[in-house]
């Protein structure tokens, strides 16, 4: 058998399964008994619980989810919280440094100022303790 024939062949096997229409129970279809049609409605009854069932526990996570992140945002803004009181203690430490050096700075400009006058022979501003 030849490629194009074989080809032939595939596209006509295609062409009747699409044109062949795929039949599904019919509970209308006076061909099916009442026993089929009570399998039809079990296994409908069946599936539709069986979906129900992963949606609720879908619905279930994705709820649980939410509250692990509210649960989360909390906790991240305490955290927030304290990453403010302590960039406000560092400001006030950072504050405090700077008062301090200023203070030393005078204190050591003072001191040296009454070195060089003590060396000039002005010996009152000599610290004699």
């Amino acid at each position: 058998m030849t490629v194009s024939r074989k080809l032939q062949l595939a596209g006509a096997m295609i062409a009747l399964a699409c044109a062949a229409p795929a039949l599904a129970d019919d509970p209308r279809d006076p061909t099916m008994t009442p026993e089929a049609i009570a399998r039809d409605r079990e296994t409908i009854r069946r599936l539709n619980r069986a979906q129900l069932d992963h949606v609720q526990q879908r619905d279930a996570g994705y709820a649980q989810g939410w509250r692990d992140h509210a649960a989360g945002r909390a906790t991240r803004d305490h955290e927030d919280d304290d990453y403010t009181a302590d960039r406000k203690t560092y400001a006030s430490a950072r504050a405090d440094y700077a008062r301090d050096r200023r203070e030393y700075d005078q204190a050591m400009a003072e001191w040296r100022r009454d070195v060089d006058a003590c060396r000039a022979g002005y010996y009152e501003r000599c610290d004699r303790r």
